[in-house]
């Protein structure tokens, strides 16, 4: 990754996949981690997550996410003790615009209820790009988090991969499902202090 100047400061370029549009149609493996691995979201017991308040917080809010943006369904999601993953699927109405074949089964679309429950509690949706659902996502967790005296704070970054076809996008949902029986060999694992 390199670094530019932007507004006289220093920033690292994107580690987004130049060549894509992060707002076309597809299935997105996202993890988010807390800042300095921090177990904000509670701890691993009898290879179960046992979450925290915090933790519930970044569980119900993820669910909200089709709620607050326009044609984005979920796939499986774990909260872990110091990240979430989750995939995210966007899937615009075919009308001939920013049509990108991934060959993945897209899941079925959210429930007419969680359509209908909840209010604005996210901000940038406008946009309904991986970036914006995301940090509207952290946005919110951190504003419920504080609101309520948790403490809580996000890394900047979050990770994503373009899920490409049905292999790799049933090997990453395996991947997340098992990943709480799985926390001693998570690469995102850290001793908490």
């Amino acid at each position: 990754m390199s670094q530019g100047k932007f507004q006289n400061k220093y920033r690292i370029s994107s580690i987004r996949a130049q060549w894509w549009d992060y707002g076309w149609n597809g299935a997105y493996f996202i993890t988010i981690c807390t800042q300095d691995r921090k177990h904000y979201f509670g701890e691993i017991q009898n290879d179960k997550m046992v979450l925290s308040e915090v933790g519930i917080i970044a569980d119900i809010l993820w669910h909200q996410i089709p709620i607050h943006h326009k044609n984005v369904e979920l796939g499986d999601f774990v909260v872990m003790p110091n990240h979430i993953h989750g995939i995210l699927i966007i899937d615009k109405k075919l009308n001939n615009t920013n049509i990108v074949e991934t060959g993945h089964a897209l899941s079925v679309p959210p429930s007419e209820i969680f359509q209908k429950l909840g209010s604005n509690r996210f901000q940038n949706i406008g946009k309904n790009t991986i970036s914006s659902i995301v940090g509207s996502y952290k946005s919110a967790v951190t504003k419920h988090a504080n609101r309520l005296g948790y403490p809580h704070q996000w890394q900047k970054l979050f990770y994503d991969n373009i899920i490409r076809d049905n292999n790799q996008y049933q090997r990453i949902s395996d991947y997340i499902v098992s990943n709480p029986e799985n926390w001693v060999k998570d690469k995102f694992k850290t001793e908490e202090t």
